[in-house]
């Protein structure tokens, strides 16, 4: 990184574009987002184990006397909390008629059936088995033996995350007609930010890749965030894929050191077509050692909406490249 651009980062957060280009003038990063490269750093991230974790909602969200449910490999599940706040999880599929738990209520840690009263405490009982489930603070997951094929793992992996009371935390969650793979590829082309959302990134640069002069599994950036017209936010950011169905972006350098953005994606099933469908769950923790900062998690209620939002806008797009790439790959017209 160019000790100016370093020096000037460590001073300020934001940062006045002195030439700025047009999006048409821009360096063209066709040739350097090699679809072999992509494809390689996809390969080697379903390759590493996830344990048979998939995430399937929103910690915040999981409370009250509504349980959380989703479909996921085709297989319905449903979480709810019991009466001293312990995560239970399972089919969401009553044992007796087949009712779906997900519109059933909890009454003080008991989900009780709709159609006939069968209440479960999130114990084994009449038929119905609980399931793994794991909590780390802002996401759900749960743990599914049968659809993931995998060794089990105790608990999913976590990315390492600023500590919650020193963040501002917002997750988006979104469904593409894809497949997990195409959301993850997606994530491992940094160099598509620029071209394919200049509303919101402006300057980048790939500065590390996997195979080039950085040896680690990771590709490496140089990106200004846009603020308001030629106000930026610069930042160093590293991509890497610790488990098959996550994206991890993380700031090693510039404002917000530490802070990160957790993108995973969950297979759903088939809709009504035979098409694939893949929810998206993309977390955002923002940490900042600035003083100005404690406004920030003063201001997190406020803020979490207009984070969301601007999640939204990046994914859909980001959803259209995916189901685009699912559209190709499955008629066999996918280059490469």
């Amino acid at each position: 990184m160019n000790p100016e651009r370093s020096a000037r980062r460590g001073r300020l957060p934001l940062s006045l574009r002195r030439r700025p280009v047009s999006w048409e003038r821009q360096q063209p990063t066709w040739r350097d987002a090699r679809p072999g490269l992509i494809a390689e750093a996809l390969k080697r991230a379903q390759d590493r184990p996830s344990g048979n974790w998939y995430v399937v909602g929103v910690s915040s969200a999981l409370g009250g006397d509504r349980p959380v449910a989703r479909t996921v490999a085709g297989h319905e599940v449903v979480l709810w909390r019991g009466a001293q706040g312990r995560l239970h999880a399972g089919p969401g599929v009553c044992p007796h008629l087949g009712a779906p738990l997900a519109d059933s209520p909890v009454r003080c840690g008991t989900l009780v059936c709709h159609w006939h009263g069968l209440a479960l405490d999130g114990s084994s009982f009449a038929g119905w088995e609980p399931l793994p489930a794991f909590d780390d603070g802002i996401l759900l997951w749960v743990r599914l033996d049968e659809a993931g094929g995998e060794e089990p793992l105790a608990a999913p992996v976590v990315p390492a995350r600023p500590a919650l009371t020193r963040g501002v935390t917002a997750v988006y969650e979104g469904t593409g007609l894809c497949e997990p793979e195409d959301v993850v590829a997606n994530r491992l082309d940094p160099w598509h930010g620029a071209w394919f959302h200049p509303y919101s990134f402006v300057d980048l640069t790939v500065v590390g890749r996997p195979g080039g002069h950085d040896t680690e599994d990771r590709f490496t950036v140089d990106v200004s965030f846009k603020v308001a017209g030629r106000l930026v936010v610069p930042v160093r950011a590293v991509f890497t894929a610790p488990e098959p169905r996550t994206v991890v972006m993380r700031i090693t350098e510039g404002e917000g050191v530490g802070s990160v953005v957790e993108t995973h994606a969950t297979p759903l099933g088939p809709d009504e077509r035979g098409r694939p469908r893949t929810a998206v769950t993309e977390a955002v923790v923002a940490a900042s050692d600035r003083q100005g900062f404690a406004f920030a998690r003063w201001a997190a209620p406020v803020l979490r909406p207009m984070m969301r939002t601007a999640a939204a806008r990046l994914w859909r797009d980001d959803l259209a490249y995916a189901e685009r790439r699912w559209q190709l790959r499955s008629t066999g017209r996918f280059p490469g």
